[in-house]
């Protein structure tokens, strides 16, 4: 059983869908064993709590240097024997340091179908703005690896989303959350730690499944 270690920022509604997930069984080699937030007063933190798993904060400005943070972050997620780390709206920089010690094994959802819509600046309400004022008639999100470059690591899954006439950013956020995101996020989480993911030249390859014969 893999150890999972999620880091919110916010409300935790990607959270809300991996700890929904988890209950269903939709997870079978993993349980989430902790919540890392970036602000005392992150909503996510509650939705841990109510299901009884630990959590802690890490906040940036609390530390002289990045270097005092990532050793912060890096201690906990050892401590906890953490397998595979999950960003579900993390608002702090993860740096170098974090991603080398995990690497191939820290997965990121984002709001939009990379590379269209991503890297600095493109988070939170501000991606879909950007895909509505350039009128792309679909969306989506991607769940991909982190890497050095903003939202340029592997891809793991992506899932389209038609935009709607009228549609508001806010709206197409929420469509994009129930359509993609919570869907997409605990697929990755769960062929992650069926052992299933594998990174080859930059790209993802989905395993079949044990019981599952490769297409001749």
């Amino acid at each position: 059983m893999l150890n999972i270690a999620v880091l919110v920022s916010g409300g935790g509604t990607n959270l809300q869908a991996l700890l929904d997930a988890q209950a269903r069984g939709e997870i079978p080699g993993g349980r989430i064993t902790l919540v890392v937030a970036s602000r005392p007063d992150a909503f996510a933190l509650t939705r841990a709590e109510k299901v009884g798993v630990p959590t802690a904060v890490l906040r940036r400005k609390s530390f002289e240097s990045q270097a005092q943070y990532d050793e912060a972050l890096l201690s906990i997620l050892r401590e906890n024997e953490i397998g595979l780390v999950v960003l579900a709206g993390f608002m702090t920089i993860i740096s170098p340091t974090v991603i080398h010690a995990y690497e191939n094994r820290i997965l990121n959802i984002h709001p939009s179908l990379i590379p269209s819509f991503c890297g600095e600046g493109f988070y939170g309400l501000h991606v879909h703005e950007a895909a509505l004022a350039r009128g792309v008639k679909v969306t989506g999100a991607t769940v991909h690896f982190v890497n050095e470059i903003c939202d340029g690591g592997p891809i793991v899954l992506q899932k389209a989303v038609e935009i709607q006439p009228g549609d508001t950013p806010e709206v197409l956020q929420r469509r994009v959350m129930e359509q993609a995101e919570w869907k997409l996020l605990p697929k990755a989480v769960a062929l992650f730690c069926a052992g299933r993911l594998q990174v080859k030249d930059g790209r993802v390859e989905i395993l079949p499944a044990p019981d599952q014969k490769e297409e001749p």
